[in-house]
């Protein structure tokens, strides 16, 4: 048998297969409630971002299902997917969140010091079209990539854009819009709508600080709402 290459594994990936195999075994049979993510984190050794990164990442593939307010249940074989639905190299959700946070807190630091009037416009109406969506009950989502490439777009760097713009299209991967599903709601789009606003005021301030700060708060807030109990998912 021929040597096989060796490709590094995303944590959230390690402990995906884990479980599968667990379940694959009869450890948790078909119907049966798996531990709460917190247990699981403790029996791991890992923290419960990655738990919860993990079990969507099994339930995108049909291995488990969640049932917010209950908990994550073991699916009948039949109804799993031959194949699994989110590639290999997907990014986990809650990190992907915190790379954000590096890398986009200083990105609005510098576009505070280097913006022109076009950027801070571009912003306006990018938040004007997020109002404008959640006020329809529709995710805006192309409002907000439209305004984070707004940001970074003042920092005149290719790399810096491409970089931020390869992170929020990860967004679109079967992971991040599966969690996304159960916790991005209009009440949670008006929030980070506001959090917008105090990052555009900043930066039109050409406050770099301020910026830094308020780019900070909302990816803090955003992985707080990612990780939030089940029991809130959906929650009005």
């Amino acid at each position: 048998m021929p040597i096989q290459s060796v490709e590094p594994q995303r944590l959230y990936r390690q402990i995906a297969e884990q479980l599968r195999a667990l379940i694959a075994g009869g450890e948790f049979a078909a119907g049966t409630r798996l531990p709460a993510e917190r247990d699981l984190a403790r029996q791991l050794g890992v923290s419960r971002p990655s738990v919860r990164e993990a079990l969507i990442a099994l339930e995108v593939e049909g291995w488990v299902e969640v049932r917010t307010g209950s908990g994550v249940y073991v699916l009948e074989r039949t109804r799993r997917t031959s194949q699994p639905a989110a590639a290999a190299n997907e990014w986990g959700p809650l990190e992907l969140i915190r790379a954000r946070r590096v890398v986009e807190g200083e990105t609005a630091a510098i576009a505070a010091q280097q913006r022109k009037r076009a950027h801070v416009e571009a912003m306006d109406r990018a938040i004007a079209d997020m109002r404008g969506m959640a006020d329809r009950c529709v995710m805006p989502l192309e409002g907000d990539r439209a305004f984070h490439l707004a940001i970074v777009d003042a920092c005149g760097n290719a790399v810096l854009s491409e970089t931020v713009q390869g992170f929020w299209d990860s967004r679109r991967g079967p992971i991040f819009t599966r969690l996304g599903g159960y916790f991005e709601t209009v009440k949670s789009w008006r929030s980070a709508i506001a959090e917008h606003q105090a990052i555009r005021d900043a930066i039109a301030a050409r406050d770099a600080a301020a910026a830094r700060s308020a780019m900070h708060e909302h990816m803090d807030k955003s992985h707080q709402r990612f990780s939030a109990s089940w029991r809130r998912a959906k929650a009005s």
